[in-house]
């Protein structure tokens, strides 16, 4: 998944939310290794590839993926324009044996492609959307130039991770890559139904999350999802449609 560091329109309502928690230096429990991360207090267990049946039909309502939904997120950061597109595709690839849905997420920076990854993602029995990883494909003025950060669960000790619980609560920390030293992300989640205004409209219920990165020393990245579309704000990018 696409990872940038910015300011959104939320970013002072959280700020002090920061100061009391992700800020704080904690690198035990179930939280990826180094940085100044938070410990999670969700198990990925339930994401485990034993831990059968997954589905294709995912409904989580702040992580909802059917096939044909697209999502597209347009923002500036350092006088770059940004462009995300997210696009569920009617395509699957089985992951540490399990069939997951793949999502296509595409980055542009004044119009040129810089990222085109493919993501894994299969619903738990109770609604958790499950990470099971991505192949990147990183572009410089047009040309493929690596994959970095691309990972898959089932190989070199991965393991999937979480992207959206089933049960949302603020409070929650969960790791959402499980790949050590490729890629650690986690997020806790940090409001429930705060009112955002993004050029596509103006939404209640939403959920906002404060995604950290052990990696980069605790780097911040804030995002929010709207019930019944999925994400609306990822750092500077907003939603203009979907």
């Amino acid at each position: 998944m696409l990872k940038r560091i910015g300011v959104s329109i939320i970013s002072l309502a959280i700020s002090f939310l920061i100061i009391g928690g992700c800020s704080s230096s904690n690198n035990g429990g179930g939280g990826g290794g180094g940085g100044s991360c938070p410990e999670t207090n969700l198990s990925i267990a339930v994401c485990d590839p034993s831990a059968s049946p997954f589905s294709l039909i995912i409904d989580n309502p702040f992580f909802p993926l059917f096939v044909g939904d697209e999502l597209v997120l347009e923002g500036e950061e350092d006088g770059v324009f940004l462009e995300i597109i997210i696009t569920v595709l009617d395509e699957t690839e089985v992951v540490a044996g399990v069939t997951t849905r793949i999502v296509e997420e595409a980055e542009f920076e004044d119009g040129e492609v810089v990222e085109i990854s493919r993501n894994f993602f299969a619903q738990a029995p109770d609604g958790t959307v499950c990470y099971f990883g991505e192949d990147v494909d990183d572009f410089e003025d047009g040309i493929l130039v690596g994959h970095g950060g691309e990972w898959r669960a089932g190989e070199n000790g991965n393991l999937p991770g979480i992207i959206m619980p089933g049960n949302p609560q603020v409070g929650q920390v969960f790791q959402q890559e499980a790949a050590p030293g490729i890629a650690e992300d986690q997020a806790e989640i940090v409001a429930l139904g705060e009112t955002i205004m993004v050029p596509a409209g103006t939404f209640n219920d939403t959920l906002t999350t404060l995604d950290c990165n052990p990696m980069e020393n605790g780097a911040l990245d804030d995002k929010v999802y709207i019930d019944g579309i999925g994400l609306a704000i990822d750092a500077d990018a907003e939603l203009v449609s979907f």
